[in-house]
């Protein structure tokens, strides 16, 4: 009598634990019919009624009734928690409506518009070079005619670098004009080149300026080189990026690293005008720092802001966007 007291006790307890770990309808279903089925444990325990004593056969006989009750119930309360959590996920889910197209990233459109100066740069004949963030006082002010009393230096003179060991006087390139005496420190002429990168200067911003943004310098210097080929070049890469239609006008301006120096801005619908870079014949001064004669040799450089050119040709009228990480205005350039 004891031995199936606790034969039907262990059956229970076995039988609960197991069915709390299943998860699938079809593992609930092999638990029924180990349990519960024609075949099953509990059919097979009242198969061995006839070895019981008959006193003994009524008192057992409801224990495992009870228990053929109570593991029926525990089966349905299972399925009921299987099925409402499957219902649960389809209400979240509707599995008619169209997917969701995987988005990916795409490049910044501030690298896009250089990636494009940069290719039509290329094909009027010019090679691509970059040069260093951090530049020497030397290379940023002193060797492009911009000495340390110069008034003009007030514009660049801006976040200096604490000195590192024997390094002295650095700061982060507040334009991409060094390369120009690198360039020709290192190539004779020929040379006709065009230098994108990164600039960053301690100014107020506002829609049209910011404190770090991206420049692209170019410079040519050979012999014969005179002010006409200045202008027929950047006219000509102005109609590449901006379309055929487009004019250009030059007005004097000033840079210490050139004379005489200019403006130039274009007209790309009615009479509006917008600035679109600065520009000049290469100074005498950086030709002779360089160790170039300029009674031999000549050129001319040039500057413009790549966000200033994306902001001309897709109509943005606020150059922080480049930079404030907004989803929907970046989406437009993918």
């Amino acid at each position: 009598m004891d031995n199936h007291k606790s034969y039907l006790k262990t059956l229970e307890s076995n039988a609960i634990k197991s069915l709390e770990t299943l998860q699938t309808l079809e593992e609930i279903e092999n638990w029924r019919i180990e349990y519960l089925g024609r075949k099953g444990k509990l059919s097979q325990f009242f198969q061995s009624f006839k070895d019981i004593k008959n006193e003994n056969k009524n008192e057992l006989g409801t224990i495992a009734n009870d228990l053929k009750i109570s593991l029926e119930q525990y089966y349905k309360k299972k399925i009921n928690s299987i099925q409402s959590s499957k219902l649960k996920i389809n209400e979240i889910f509707d599995y008619s409506l169209p997917g969701k197209p995987n988005i990916s990233g795409s490049i910044h459109p501030t690298i896009q518009m250089m990636n494009e100066i940069c290719n039509a740069f290329s094909s009027l004949g010019f090679n691509i070079y970059e040069g260093p963030e951090i530049e020497s006082e030397e290379y940023a002010f002193d060797k492009l005619n911009i000495p340390s009393n110069h008034p003009a230096r007030d514009i660049w003179d801006t976040i200096w670098v604490e000195n590192t060991q024997e390094l002295e006087s650095l700061l982060l390139r507040p334009h991409t004009s060094p390369m120009q005496i690198r360039i020709m420190e290192k190539y004779p002429p020929p040379i006709r080149v065009v230098v994108p990168g990164k600039c960053y200067r301690y100014e107020a911003t506002d829609n049209t300026h910011e404190w770090h943004f991206h420049q692209i310098e170019g410079l040519v210097v050979d012999t014969n080189i005179n002010f006409a080929n200045m202008k027929s070049t950047l006219f000509e890469f102005a109609r590449l990026i901006f379309g055929e239609q487009t004019k250009a006008r030059f007005r004097c301006d000033f840079f210490p690293f050139v004379e005489p120096g200019a403006e130039m801005s274009v007209n790309i619908k009615d009479d509006e005008w917008l600035e679109l870079m600065g520009a000049g014949m290469v100074h005498p001064k950086v030709l002779q720092n360089v160790n170039l004669d300029p009674e031999i040799y000549s050129g001319f450089a040039f500057g413009l802001g790549i966000e200033r050119v994306a902001m001309i040709r897709f109509g943005i009228n606020n150059i922080r966007d480049f930079y404030s990480n907004d989803f929907q205005f970046l989406r437009q350039f993918n």
